[in-house]
């Protein structure tokens, strides 16, 4: 009996069978992490950080999903109104030869309008999107520590880090080669340094008051400093 598959299909079959699976803790380059990642359809969410294998556990919805959703329901508002200026959730990025990490979300420019980081032609992105987000629910020192090293030492110009135990909001810009914290406003508001316009009320985030988060990004996206940036970003695009 003969398979009916093609050669190349049964070639792929049997490389991956040769492969270890991952597991979290491996040392890996970024290729042979590829490679063990795309021959486990089944795993979900797998990251190498600095050269280690992390994979998630099943994610709990108070302490993941809901401040998950409410980042980038604030995010995706922001995106709505700024050409140029794309969200993703849960994207792979490829950072250098150790780290091809899988955050929560990102903020970036359009490779057309001066953007860092670019699609790969498998459709990955390569580069430094200009803001992650990360949320920290049993993940915090990796969070803070191996993630925040390799995207401050590969150009991502800010980062934002959610402790939801904690109850906290850590947002990062990158200032000569270091992340300094972002502090809020007397109105308790963080601005973004890289995106004009992008507005955080910080205690309305933790309290879950999306109305009153969405009222104070709104008042960053008719401001005169967003309006501004969107130009410059299609003057941009008009130069590519």
């Amino acid at each position: 009996m003969t398979s009916s598959l093609p050669k190349s299909m049964i070639s792929q079959v049997r490389d991956s069978q040769k492969l270890p699976p991952l597991s979290n803790g491996d040392r890996l380059t970024r290729p042979e992490f590829e490679r063990r990642y795309h021959a486990m359809p089944e795993v979900k969410k797998a990251e190498l950080i600095e050269g280690v294998v992390y994979m998630a556990s099943p994610l709990r919805f108070r302490p993941h999903a809901k401040p998950h959703g409410r980042l980038i329901t604030w995010l995706g508002v922001y995106e709505a109104a700024t050409p140029q200026v794309e969200m993703g959730i849960e994207p792979t990025v490829r950072l250098d030869i150790d780290n091809e990490p899988q955050p929560d979300g990102v903020l970036l420019i359009s490779q057309e309008s001066g953007g860092n980081s670019t699609l790969s032609e498998d459709g990955y992105l390569e580069g430094s999107p200009e803001l992650v987000i990360e949320i920290a629910a049993s993940s915090a020192a990796i969070d803070l520590r191996d993630k925040k090293r390799a995207y401050r030492r590969n150009g991502v110009q800010e980062y934002i880090v959610w402790q939801v135990f904690e109850q906290i909001i850590d947002w990062f810009s990158l200032q000569d080669g270091d992340y300094v914290s972002l502090m809020p406003n007397e109105q308790g508001v963080i601005c973004s340094e890289i995106f004009p316009g992008l507005w955080l009320d910080i205690a309305a985030m933790l309290q879950g008051n999306m109305p009153q988060v969405l009222t104070v990004l709104q008042g960053g996206i008719s401001s005169e400093e967003h309006q501004l940036f969107v130009q410059q970003l299609r003057e941009k695009m008009g130069e590519n």
